[in-house]
């Protein structure tokens, strides 16, 4: 599992002109799910984001969480972040997961996410053709890969 983390001071998502998801202040998420992911990992990924430790505190120091600073998520479904680029030029997707397991376990990561407290939980539409906005706020993203975590 891997999840693109951007810092924003704002972001929204569209699906035909509308928009699905907006959030002020907060995490764009960016979410790929490969084929041996699992509900376990997904608490330990999400457990992971909400403590993440990159938000200013009152000596500039980036030492506060989501919680501390009252942050939103949009979390957005992304199989892309799976791309193997590494034979050709045309990148393969054979190491995403496939949308039956791939779907509810984005579905379980938005619902871990409202259970734990947050204010706004705001996401895309799973399989739809979304157009993401943000203000990068830094720019400050980090990526976290279950893999390099040991989970």
């Amino acid at each position: 599992m891997r999840f693109v983390i951007q810092r924003v001071q704002h972001a929204d998502v569209k699906v035909d002109q509308k928009t699905v998801g907006s959030i002020g202040h907060g995490f764009l998420v960016l979410i790929g799910i490969a084929e041996d992911d699992t509900k376990e990992r997904a608490q330990k990924m999400v457990q992971k984001l909400l403590r993440l430790r990159i938000f200013e505190d009152e000596n500039g120091k980036t030492n506060l969480d989501l919680a501390a600073v009252g942050g939103e998520l949009l979390l957005i479904s992304q199989f892309t972040l799976y791309a193997d680029c590494r034979h050709g030029n045309r990148p393969s997707f054979i190491n995403a997961a496939k949308p039956e397991l791939a779907e509810p376990l984005y579905q379980y990561i938005i619902q871990t996410c409202r259970e734990s407290g947050v204010p706004v939980v705001q996401h895309g539409i799973f399989g739809a053709d979304m157009k993401v906005s943000l203000l990068n706020d830094g720019p400050f993203t980090i990526v976290l890969d279950s893999s390099e975590l040991g989970y």
